[in-house]
């Protein structure tokens, strides 16, 4: 085994200190070594990063549930294309099922194990 140990959860500066690239036909030029242009972060919308903040990652595991209860109760309803509206009344937001199709499929029935 080797005497050196790799130290984790090391930053990258902390990584590469002391590195020198060397300079190969890979990175060199006329002699100068060619770096790569930093990549400027994208500024995200103000109202897009809004509504992230607000809408917390327990707070989507909560409505996915309930979407999903949504959905198994309307299939057992027979109804299996619905679109949802979202309305406001009051301090309530509201996501509203409507049959998409005209009719009701009914749902498959189990057939019974012999």
């Amino acid at each position: 085994m080797s005497k050196n140990k790799i130290r984790k959860n090391l930053t990258d500066q902390e990584m590469f200190a002391g590195y020198k690239e060397e300079a190969t036909f890979e990175n060199t030029w006329e002699d100068t070594i060619v770096h790569k242009p930093k990549i400027k972060p994208v500024k995200k919308d103000s109202d897009q990063e809004g509504m992230h903040s607000f809408f917390t990652p327990e707070l989507q595991e909560q409505v996915g549930k309930a979407l999903l209860e949504l959905k198994l109760e309307l299939y057992k309803q027979g109804i299996i294309d619905y679109r949802l509206e979202v309305s406001r009344e009051g301090n309530s937001v509201v996501l509203t099922a409507f049959n998409a199709v005209g009719k009701q499929k009914k749902p498959e029935k189990a057939v019974p194990k012999r």
